[in-house]
């Protein structure tokens, strides 16, 4: 699966943007698909997930409350819904898909096998 990330952009902080994944292929309902994000000198991080079915999600915490992870199967994309901003929050950020995954290996990124490329958010303060 070929995976597409867009949306994002330069916003002040306090405001939102919506990241969308588009994936390619008629078996990404079959994929979990989380998003990442690394910041200039810093690990990847896991941001949020959400399985297959749309069953279950998971965030870090830093970000509950103020995003929203999405899916849409039918379009075969998965959206970002990122509100109330902080300059802490700026970033590359990637979307990835992977197999069914064991619930304790869903925020590590080596167990998802495809990355998009990842678009920049930045957030002025």
């Amino acid at each position: 699966v070929q995976l597409q990330a867009s949306g994002g952009g330069l916003v002040q902080a306090g405001g939102s943007l919506r990241l969308s994944c588009a994936a390619s292929g008629r078996t990404f309902h079959n994929y979990d698909v989380a998003w990442f994000r690394q910041a200039p000198g810093k690990e990847r991080e896991f941001v949020a997930a959400i399985r297959r079915n749309g069953n279950s999600i998971y965030y870090l915490d830093s970000v509950k409350g103020r995003f929203t992870i999405s899916r849409d199967n039918a379009k075969v994309t998965v959206y970002l819904q990122m509100n109330s901003l902080k300059s802490e929050d700026t970033a590359l950020y990637y979307c990835a898909a992977g197999g069914t995954l064991i619930t304790s290996t869903i925020r590590n990124a080596p167990s998802y096998a495809y990355w998009g490329q990842g678009t920049q958010v930045t957030v002025s303060s």
